[in-house]
């Protein structure tokens, strides 16, 4: 399939983190700048890195952080944006395509890649396979919000169109088992994203699973809100947003339209005269403090939630610090052994009696 080029023995008995180098929009460059900022901040994690051997060879020997921490294997082909999932598939020489081998193989704990959503998506499910009950695989995305932690979890975002009561309870089980390790939450709240609050509203399928979402609240250790609006997402009434994977893509990017906007207006705001510049200057720190707070490239990394190993979509678009940020995600998932505790906790779903007694996932 590909050529290895050892530059580091990656292991040591570090958390090994496999990214595909290729596929985003900024090129190889930025995914290497990334994992150089994960590496100063991180010094148990290492890397293995998909791509032409010979650029990244470069790239990597330009930061002295990485000697001894990133392997490289030589994939020769990339997945570009516009390539069809059913065509990628058959392709076992793409970036890609290797960096998902190597958890599949149990060389790295986890993988991080720009690429195409839906190729990703595809190859994810074929290579690693879906952990056992779960019938659709979910995106799961940090939202900015006024809870404790400051996001709350919203899934799916896009992985599939359509989800029934059934898929829906699976959202919400993955869902909470993700926010208990991936955001330290013992019993987190479950909303159930509809129209509106009162239980009489809403399609029929979502008003089965808001019964079934509510049936395994105790059992699987949260506390399930009900239904939940849009302008629930960002507030502090649920950390877990169920949804259907188109409504949950709109949500998501007219969320990040609206940030961009908020964004581009206050800067045009502050630019208009001079006293508004001088406005600017003395509200600098709060500013800077805002812009962190809402800026997407720090909350970055979609979670493949229902599959056999830990995967971490990172926006296509995706800098240095974006890139850092998805591997922050991944590193801290893997670490926590978040696929074997969430096959558990879907596991017992499926026979709940057996599981009246559990403990958290």
């Amino acid at each position: 399939m590909t050529g290895l080029t050892q530059t580091a023995n990656p292991g040591s008995g570090r958390t090994v983190i496999s990214v595909d180098a290729m596929g985003g929009d900024r090129g190889p460059a930025a995914v290497v700048a990334g994992i150089s900022h994960s590496a100063k901040k991180n010094p148990d994690i290492a890397f293995i890195l998909h791509g032409p051997k010979d650029e990244l060879k470069q790239l990597v020997a330009r930061k002295r952080i990485l000697d001894g921490r990133v392997e490289i294997r030589d994939a020769v082909d990339v997945v570009s944006m516009e390539d069809k999932p059913r065509d990628v598939i058959r392709s076992k020489t793409t970036s890609m395509w290797s960096a998902l081998e190597s958890v599949r193989s149990g060389e790295a704990d986890g993988v991080v890649s720009c690429g195409n959503t839906g190729a990703l998506m595809m190859l994810s499910v074929v290579r690693l396979r879906k952990i056992l009950g779960v019938d659709r695989p979910a995106i799961a995305v940090l939202w900015p919000s006024r809870a404790p932690q400051g996001f709350n979890i919203m899934l799916d975002a896009g992985a599939d169109i359509s989800a029934d009561e059934h898929d829906l309870l699976q959202y919400a089980l993955m869902g909470a088992s993700y926010a208990r390790n991936g955001m330290d939450l013992e019993r987190p709240r479950v909303g159930l994203l509809n129209v509106g609050t009162e239980e009489h509203q809403g399609r029929t399928d979502l008003k089965l699973a808001h019964d079934l979402i509510a049936q395994n609240a105790h059992v699987a250790n949260y506390d399930f809100v009900g239904f939940v609006e849009g302008n629930d997402l960002p507030a502090d009434k649920a950390d877990v947003i169920v949804t259907d994977g188109f409504t949950g893509n709109v949500a998501l990017k007219t969320g990040e339209g609206t940030a961009g906007l908020i964004g581009t207006l206050l800067q045009e705001a502050f630019k208009f005269s001079p006293l508004s510049r001088l406005a600017a200057l003395l509200a600098y720190t709060s500013l800077n403090r805002l812009n962190k707070r809402i800026d997407p490239r720090r909350v970055n990394g979609g979670v493949f939630l229902g599959l056999n190993g830990t995967v971490v979509k990172s926006h296509g678009s995706s800098d240095a610090t974006g890139v850092s940020s998805a591997i922050k995600l991944a590193f801290k998932l893997a670490q926590s052994g978040f696929s074997e505790k969430l096959a558990a906790r879907v596991a017992s779903a499926v026979s709940l009696p057996q599981d009246a007694d559990s403990t958290n996932e």
